[in-house]
């Protein structure tokens, strides 16, 4: 541990809530990597929904709407937030947030090589454990366990990866929470190429990722967004731009699509269903627009769809995405940048939704 500093700057998040539960601190203690693990010094970290999702206690079954502006912002009152958050339990406080994490590894604990000192990484933010006799728990970053809203993290080293790359880690960052979710519903929706790909809410950060990762694998991608985001998504990949609202059965018609990769749920949901092809496959990780939606089983069982519903990530997907990274086969985008004081600013930005790709936290040098 040689040359850290005992604390650091960090944003704590106190409890769920509003903007003010989010504390600023230059006192936090350094963490101490645990045998097994390294300890990285954050160069960047994404903003994600799932930031505010976890703040505002969105993920209770108590809230039914969805992922508002005014409800990112004062947060949602329930009267029983045990299951907000990712992994459905209740959430220990104070927890330091923040799920993409681009850094240098800068100690090691006493099981882990002194050589992986020094290595830029990107953190895989979903963590399999494993005991003996046990079935396999999940820990993500910046819920169940301290994230990258800070100047150091420790995380097991077998999720830091790392990786080679001439982007800078500002760019590097927008990759692991957004880009490892999509590849993640691709996967698991077996998509290959010459399949078309209807994708929601395709200028948000999961959503601009799968455009290029769907295009990656010979994929015709058709995109839903904001009109003033056309451009862009067009940019990325996509073949066909959906303004946001239109009756899709209408502008794709029935029976047009192979896969749905799906972001947003809400009351528009059973359309996406009507558009797909026989034995079509829906992949969901996102419900921005409600998550209660109405499902006709008859449409689910004559058209023999398969619904998947995709957060825990596969082995190998992360694996894949820094290989992907390294070759120069997908590309950062990345809207905006703040210190990390102004996480506030950042997060009010994210709530906008006036931008396409991802917003970045740089944390002091």
């Amino acid at each position: 541990m040689n040359q850290i500093p005992d604390t650091m700057h960090a944003v704590l998040l106190l409890d769920h809530g509003g903007f003010e539960q989010l504390s600023y601190r230059e006192d936090v203690p350094v963490p101490e990597p645990g045998p097994d693990e390294v300890l990285v010094r954050v160069g960047a970290a994404g903003v994600n929904n799932t930031d505010i999702n976890t703040r505002t206690a969105w993920y209770s079954k108590a809230v039914t709407s969805g992922t508002t502006a005014e409800g990112g912002a004062a947060g949602f009152k329930t009267s029983d937030s045990d299951d907000a958050s990712w992994g459905g339990s209740a959430l220990a406080f104070p927890r330091i947030q923040g799920a993409d994490v681009c850094g240098r590894v800068v100690a090691v604990g006493s099981a882990t090589a002194s050589s992986r000192i020094g290595e830029r990484v990107l953190v895989e933010p979903c963590f399999r454990i494993s005991q003996p006799g046990q079935p396999d728990t999940i820990a993500y970053l910046g819920s169940e366990r301290d994230g990258g809203f800070a100047q150091f993290v420790a995380v097991p080293s077998a999720y830091a990866h790392a990786v080679k790359s001439d982007l800078s880690d500002t760019e590097l960052a927008s990759f692991p929470c957004s880009y490892s979710t999509s590849e993640n519903m691709l996967s698991r929706a077996g998509v290959t190429a010459g399949e078309t790909v209807l994708v929601t809410g395709a200028s948000g950060g999961v959503g601009s990722a799968t455009v290029q990762l769907a295009q990656r694998r010979g994929a015709r991608v058709v995109a839903i967004a904001g009109e003033s985001k056309a451009a862009e998504v067009t940019e990325l990949g996509a073949a066909e731009v959906i303004p946001r609202g239109t009756d899709l059965v209408e502008a794709i018609g029935e029976n047009s699509v192979d896969v749905v990769v799906d972001l947003v749920a809400g009351p528009q949901w059973p359309q996406l269903l009507e558009v797909m092809r026989p034995r079509g496959r829906y992949a969901v990780a996102g419900a921005i627009a409600g998550p209660i939606v109405s499902l006709d089983v008859r449409t689910l069982y004559l058209k023999d769809l398969s619904l998947l519903g995709c957060t825990a990530l596969d082995p190998h997907v992360f694996p894949d995405l820094v290989g992907y990274i390294a070759r120069g086969e997908i590309r950062p985008v990345v809207a905006r940048m703040f210190d990390l004081s102004d996480i506030v600013q950042a997060q009010e930005t994210f709530l906008s939704k006036g931008f396409t790709g991802k917003i970045v936290l740089i944390p002091p040098a």
